[in-house]
C-alpha cells in the first residue's frame, strides 16, 4: 500500500519521511498514487552545487553526484542537507494519482530532490560539472503529496528550469512586503536567480525602497543596468559589519539569496527592530540566526522560506515573461555557463 507521503519508499531508517531518510527504493514501478518521470535534466541548488565544487573541484562533480545517488537513492547534499530539483517526461501516471498528470507531459518538480526517489542510469555522461544544471538520464518517482509543474510552451527548458528551482522566494516575498506593506527590502544576492526574482517581486508588491547586495563590482553593475534596485552595493554578505555599513539605514525586510554560509548576522544587523528576515538560502545555519538575533538583542521576526507559497511557479513565470531586463540577467548568466 503507497503513503501520499512516500513513507513506504523509504529504506532506512524506518518510520521517518522521505526527506529526513538515509536511504529510498528509487524503483521505477508505479504505485496507485505515484508518477513515474523519465528524467531529462537535474537542477542542484546553488549552496550545494557550491559546496560540492569547492570540495571535489569540477572534476570530481560528476562522480560526487553519482556517489551520493547510488548510496541514498536520491540527491541530498550530504554536508548541506539540499538537493534541487528536475525536469522530465511523465512516464505513467497511478489510477489514484491527485497531481493531475498525464503520461507525456513534460515537467519540472516542485519538491526537493532530497525526497525524490531516483535513478541515474547514463552516468551522467553528458555533463561537465560547469554548470548546476545536469543533463541527466534515469527515473524518479513522485508521491501524493508531490508538487510538479507543467513546462510553459513559450519558454526554453533551461530557462523554465532556472526560474522554477527558485520559484518560491519571489512569491513569499510578495506576500512579506504585502504583509508589513513593507517601504524598504534588502536582498542579498540580489544579483542570482532567486535575489533578482525578489527583488522584482518586492517593487511589485509596492516597495518604496529596494538595495541590493552583491559581492562584486561585475555583478552591481549588471544590477544596476537591469534597473532592478534604487541602491546596489558590494560587500561580502558574510562580513556583519560590512553589511550593516554598505546598506546604511536598515531595512524592514530583508531577503537572503545567497548561497554560502555565514550570512546570517549581516542580515539581521542590516534589518531594523521590528523587521522580519527571511532565509531563503540551504546554507543558513538556523541556530546561528537564532542565536545570533539574541546576541545582538535585535527584534527581528526571522522566516524559514520553505520552497512552497501556493501559485508560486506561475507567480514566477509571470515575473519573468513581464520583466525583460530579469530575463536578461537569467539568459546572461546561462550563457556565461555554457
Amino acid at each position: 500500500m503507497t503513503s501520499p507521503y512516500g513513507l513506504h519508499r523509504v529504506l532506512e531508517p524506518a518510520g521517518v519521511l522521505p526527506q529526513q531518510a538515509w536511504r529510498l527504493d528509487p524503483t521505477p514501478v508505479c504505485g496507485a498514487d505515484e508518477v513515474v518521470v523519465d528524467v531529462e535534466r537535474l537542477n542542484l541548488d546553488a549552496a550545494s552545487y557550491r559546496q560540492l565544487r569547492e570540495e571535489h573541484g569540477v572534476a570530481g562533480l560528476r562522480r560526487a553526484v553519482l556517489d551520493i545517488v547510488a548510496e541514498r537513492g536520491k540527491v541530498q547534499n550530504p554536508v548541506t542537507g539540499s538537493g534541487g530539483m528536475l525536469l522530465g517526461t511523465v512516464r505513467e501516471v497511478g489510477p489514484d494519482s491527485p497531481l493531475g498528470l498525464r503520461p507525456g507531459d513534460r515537467i519540472a518538480t516542485l519538491v526537493s530532490l532530497t525526497l525524490t526517489p531516483l535513478r541515474i542510469t547514463d552516468g551522467l555522461e553528458r555533463w561537465d560539472g560547469t554548470d548546476e544544471q545536469v543533463p541527466c538520464a534515469g527515473t524518479a518517482v513522485l508521491f501524493g503529496r508531490s508538487i510538479a509543474a507543467v513546462l510553459p510552451d513559450d519558454l526554453p527548458d533551461a530557462l523554465a528550469l532556472s526560474v522554477l528551482d527558485v520559484c518560491g522566494a519571489p512569491a513569499l516575498t510578495d506576500r512579506v512586503v504585502r504583509r508589513r506593506a513593507a517601504r524598504s527590502v534588502l536582498v542579498l544576492g540580489g544579483g542570482g536567480k532567486s535575489g533578482s526574482l525578489s527583488l522584482a517581486a518586492a517593487r511589485r508588491a509596492g516597495a518604496g525602497r529596494l538595495v541590493a547586495l552583491v559581492p562584486a563590482q561585475a555583478e552591481a553593475a549588471a544590477v544596476r543596468a537591469a534597473g532592478l534596485a534604487d541602491e546596489v552595493v558590494v560587500a561580502d554578505a558574510r562580513d556583519p559589519v560590512a553589511v550593516a555599513a554598505a546598506v546604511g539605514e536598515p531595512v524592514e525586510v530583508t531577503v537572503v539569496c545567497v548561497d554560502v554560509p555565514g550570512c546570517e548576522h549581516g542580515a539581521i544587523l542590516a534589518t531594523a527592530d521590528g523587521g522580519t528576515v527571511v532565509f531563503f538560502s540551504m546554507a543558513t545555519s538556523f541556530p546561528a540566526a537564532a542565536l545570533g538575533a539574541e546576541g545582538l538583542a535585535a527584534d527581528v521576526e526571522m522566516l524559514v522560506g520553505n520552497g512552497y507559497v501556493p501559485g508560486h511557479a506561475a507567480f514566477a513565470l509571470d515575473l519573468l515573461r513581464a520583466e525583460p531586463t530579469v530575463r536578461a540577467l537569467f539568459e546572461h548568466r546561462q550563457t556565461q555557463q555554457a
